[in-house]
């Protein structure tokens, strides 16, 4: 399933040979927040297909799983059909038993055009170096590349309270598929709340 058609996440830096493909552009987190932490989250997507939507909930709460805390993907409890309203959604979610909603959509991937200006060797001149041979000119040379950039919300309910406690905007460069870049993607958003005390395992 082509990424850029359905859920694209993460940022400027090149993620392949060592560099993260995934990076947090901004962050904002609760500071009255005092817990306790978050032991059972609720994930729900928002991406252009159901299908694709799906594998990234499951993928994401088996990442949460693979930390000790617990988690229930959206879409076990139907909250992606169409006409539910508000109070069911906030029902089926406090019905879990769950103390936190991550909320996770796409705002969008666009491809980018970069151009860049190296300088190569160009033809002969005349030198008056030591040996006095012949030295190569410099001349300048464009490159131009292009490469996509997929933005992505998530924010972090506490489903009591309703109240926002963690929110962050993530990029991802040249995203693959959903599939292959949740893992990372999780791994980076549950890392920075854990760190902040936000959650912790049962």
């Amino acid at each position: 399933m082509n990424f850029r058609s359905t859920f694209a996440l993460v940022a400027l830096a090149a993620l392949v040979s060592g560099c993260q493909s995934t990076t947090i552009r901004s962050a904002w987190f609760d500071t009255d927040f005092a817990g306790p932490p978050l032991r059972k989250l609720v994930v729900a997507g928002s991406v252009e297909s159901t299908a694709a939507t799906r594998v990234f909930e499951d993928a994401f709460v088996e990442r949460l799983r693979a930390t000790g805390v617990d988690a229930v993907a959206g879409h076990t409890l139907r909250l992606d059909e169409a006409g539910m309203t508000d109070a069911s959604f906030a029902a089926a979610v406090a019905n879990t038993g769950a103390q936190g909603l991550l909320l996770v959509r796409v705002l969008g991937v666009e491809t980018r055009t970069q151009v860049t200006t190296t300088m190569a060797s160009g033809g002969t001149g005349w030198g008056r170096g030591p040996w006095g041979g012949s030295t190569w000119n410099r001349v300048p040379v464009q490159q131009v590349s292009q490469y996509d950039l997929a933005t992505v919300e998530s924010k972090l309910f506490h489903v009591q309270t309703k109240q926002l406690v963690w929110a962050a905007t993530t990029s991802t460069f040249n995203p693959r598929s959903v599939a292959q870049e949740t893992p990372a993607f999780a791994d980076l958003i549950i890392g920075q709340l854990s760190s902040r005390g936000i959650t912790a395992p049962k």
